[in-house]
């Protein structure tokens, strides 16, 4: 498994203060399942987006030879990390 180094801000580990310790174990349990070797079922979801941003996005996707939905979930997981 790769290794993955976390850097947080100030301001960011300064909003975590307020989180309780259920909600900590939650992240970093599903943070841990993002690199694991255990394939998870994808959910649905449903997200409003201006119809121009979408036709920009799925456009630059195509250019990209990407599937617009795989380079979202490509964009939330370096969010994430």
């Amino acid at each position: 498994m790769k290794k993955t180094i976390q850097y947080f801000t100030k301001e960011y580990l300064e909003r975590c203060k307020g989180m309780t310790s259920d909600q900590i174990i939650e992240f970093l349990e599903n943070y841990r399942m993002l690199f694991s070797s255990v394939p998870e079922k994808s959910q649905l979801i449903s997200l409003k987006i201006e119809p121009s941003l979408l036709k920009a996005f799925k456009r630059r996707a195509e250019l990209e030879g990407t599937p617009y939905q795989t380079q979202i979930k490509k964009l939330m997981r370096e969010w994430v990390k």
